[in-house]
């Protein structure tokens, strides 16, 4: 009987595709992956699978090809770029004589060791168990089910359901853990909120310049590295501009291709700050040959965690990068609302553009108005001096004070809901200013 190793880095990579021409770009992200779990990658098998099999995912012949490549360049380890079932797994190792990962394995494995914060190490222990909890049986031959028989009854079948309760009374105390986590940044979005500081989430797919795209707006030391999941603890800086105003901007964790559905779980609580955003910054590689297919694996997930209704601004990052760089900085759509900016991270170039979009989309631009205001509104003219906002001031006919202001959307909100600055009171907008 095989007994797993504990340890090995020396990896045989089977990439599974049903039909169609190789697609090299998976490929290669399904290597970086590896790579970026500390693998060593000693051959590629390429496998179609037919059905899939139920037994191996890909057919006999394929199960042998890969045997022989495991043994010619000695690895400990084989990585399958597909999900496997408990069965598929055990049956591979036992076929294979080796350790067997399929992508969730791989995927979980690399969130283990970039966790580095309490919460997050306990979000991914709670993927990890719940992965684990479905096939404890595969990887140890003294939890073997018993036989059945006189004299055959052993102790596996026993050892097995405490296993089982031992992992499921853990998944419980994390989730508990968890959602006091939950419950604790519910509290300070509330508090951010009386604070009139809208979220300002950046989300994209893994390795598209986030972190770096978050030091450039907030002057932050966020780790960045040219890596698969460089960053998994989510961060939160103030980002100020420069004619007032302010939000609170939050970069988390990547996304990518079948992300593991038990890890999007885990990590509720840290993907509640995207879905109540009150905009997304969605960053894209700008030089990705299938940006397309990540813009839309991105859009994906969004709506899976309910996210698909934040307002969004596409960010076109690494611009650096292209050889034809775009023409114009900021897109807009036909109401002239910012939906597009091209930047660069690395550069600089392009980020004033962005923060202005950011201003105006998150409510943060100042506007200029002129109001109104009827003598007995002292109270409201005295917050709108206190604000530093008013910028002119004369009195008309009718003894009204007329005051030109420059102001955010949120404090004119902020002063209807609470000063009685009425409607009546305001003029038409004349212009916005960004930064």
């Amino acid at each position: 009987m095989f007994e797993r190793p504990r340890a090995g880095e020396r990896a045989v990579l089977v990439h599974v595709q049903p039909a169609g021409p190789w697609q090299d770009v998976e490929i290669g992200e399904f290597r970086e992956l590896a790579a970026s779990a500390g693998a060593d990658a000693v051959s590629t098998v390429l496998a179609r699978g037919r059905g899939p099999d139920p037994r191996y995912l890909v057919g006999l012949g394929k199960v042998d090809e890969i045997a022989t490549a495991r043994r010619e360049h000695g690895a400990e380890l084989v990585i399958v770029n597909h999900p496997l079932s408990p069965a598929q797994e055990r049956n591979l190792e036992r076929r294979l004589e080796c350790r067997v990962l399929d992508r969730i394995g791989l995927i979980l494995d690399i969130f283990a060791q970039r966790a580095s914060t309490f919460e997050g190490k306990l979000q991914v222990e709670l993927a990890q168990l719940r992965h684990l909890s479905t096939r404890l049986v595969r990887g140890w031959t003294h939890l073997e089910r018993q036989k059945g028989g006189i004299g055959l009854r052993g102790p596996g079948e026993k050892q097995l359901e405490s296993d089982r309760r031992l992992v499921n009374e853990r998944i419980r105390r994390i989730s508990e853990r968890l959602d006091r986590v939950s419950r604790r940044r519910a509290l300070s979005r509330r508090a951010r909120a009386r604070a009139e500081a809208p979220v300002v989430s950046l989300v994209g797919y893994t390795n598209a310049g986030k972190s770096t795209l978050f030091n450039a707006l907030t002057g932050s030391g966020v780790y960045v590295a040219n890596k698969l999941f460089a960053t998994l603890d989510p961060t939160l800086r103030r980002m100020e501009f420069e004619t007032g105003g302010q939000v609170v901007l939050a970069d988390t964790v990547g996304f990518i291709r079948d992300l593991p559905h038990d890890l999007v779980a885990a990590f509720r609580a840290t993907l509640e700050e995207t879905r109540q955003a009150a905009l997304l910054l969605h960053v894209v590689d700008a030089a990705a040959a299938d940006r397309q297919d990540k813009i839309a694996e991105v859009d994906r997930v969004l709506a899976g965690i309910g996210a698909g209704d934040v307002p969004r601004i596409v960010v076109c990052n690494k611009t650096d990068t292209l050889a034809v760089p775009p023409a114009t900085r900021v897109e807009r759509d036909a109401r002239g609302v910012p939906e597009r900016v091209w930047v660069s991270a690395v550069t600089g170039d392009g980020l004033a553009a962005l923060a202005g979009a950011i201003a105006e989309r998150a409510g943060t631009a100042r506007l200029q108005r002129r109001l109104r205001l009827p003598p007995a509104a002292g109270r409201l003219r005295s917050r709108l001096f206190a604000l530093g906002a008013v910028t002119g001031e004369s009195v008309d006919a009718d003894g009204c004070s007329v005051l030109d202001v420059l102001i955010p959307q949120a404090d004119l909100d902020r002063l209807a809901r609470h000063e009685g600055l009425s409607d009546e009171m305001i003029e038409p907008l004349l212009r916005a200013t960004g930064t």
